[in-house]
């Protein structure tokens, strides 16, 4: 897949404050950023650092008092693995490689420890494999009712259980939180609502999932809005919590993203568009 993401943020800032950017899109070897670029408006110094533990690229600066305007776009190819998920074999936990282990513990919002008996009674008849992640999926899928507006930065998986209701993160939080119950590492990924029914609203930011399985992360989208093979990595991490788009520090004020997103279609370079697939389908290698 070929895609064209772009974003634009306004702040009004009273005071000077210190801005941490998390939306550039991703580089690992399966998602290339052909071109990207980065403006602010008035101009200002800014850098680009990798956190070292997700690869996620934050864009730090300070701002002075006054309007800020931040554009940022980017030419990006995916290559997805994509496989039958009958040939992908689940590991033991104690085969795990350590580098997925900080993603089967608990987090702030996916207290896979309050989940872990209704997990095991729920899926724990069912092999370990596959088709038992899928089955998670599903269930958050058809449990949850998506609505705008109805969770807040504080609401955890055990808020969104009670509640039945939720946006792309609660669900995302849903299914991590009962993967990690079922001893799968599994994180949370933001992207764009590629494909969303317009009638959610504008282009936004999007979170879906990825569940280790057979020595590879695979994709998951439990809100079910967007085909898994439409999704660009922008952040990643054990939940909400590691992926937010914008820290600010200081008193700003923000509106709403304004999101940009459309895939390009060259068949003679073998670039197509975003198809809907329940194979297994990988970005992560």
């Amino acid at each position: 897949m070929r895609i064209r993401y772009g974003v634009r943020l306004v702040y009004e800032i009273a005071a000077r404050s210190a801005f941490l950017l998390n939306v550039h899109a991703a580089r690992t070897p399966r998602q290339i950023v052909v071109d990207e670029r980065f403006l602010l408006t008035p101009a200002l110094r800014w850098s680009v650092s990798v956190d070292p533990f997700t690869r996620n690229r934050i864009a730090a600066f300070d701002a002075p008092a006054g309007s800020l305007t931040v554009d940022y776009d980017a030419l990006v190819d995916i290559e997805h693995r994509i496989v039958d998920p009958r040939e992908v074999s689940a590991e033991s936990p104690a085969a795990l490689p350590a580098d997925t282990l900080p993603y089967i513990r608990p987090s702030r919002y996916c207290q896979a420890d309050l989940v872990q008996k209704d997990a095991w009674d729920a899926f724990g008849q069912l092999p370990r494999d596959y088709a038992q992640v899928r089955a998670v999926r599903d269930w958050v899928c058809r449990t949850l009712r998506f609505r705008v507006g109805t969770s807040t930065p504080a609401t955890t998986v055990i808020d969104t259980l009670r509640d039945g209701v939720g946006v792309c993160r609660d669900f995302a939080h849903a299914m991590i939180a009962y993967c990690r119950a079922l001893n799968y590492p599994a994180r949370i990924v933001t992207a764009v609502d590629y494909g969303a029914d317009p009638a959610l609203g504008p282009p936004d930011f999007h979170a879906y999932v990825e569940v280790f399985i057979g020595g590879s992360w695979y994709i998951f989208d439990p809100t079910g809005i967007s085909p898994v093979t439409g999704l660009l990595r922008i952040a990643t991490g054990r939940d909400a919590a590691d992926v937010s788009f914008a820290t600010l520090f200081g008193p700003v004020r923000t509106g709403m993203p304004h999101v940009r997103y459309a895939p390009v279609e060259e068949p003679a370079l073998g670039i197509g568009l975003p198809q809907p697939t329940e194979l297994a389908v990988s970005t992560a290698e």
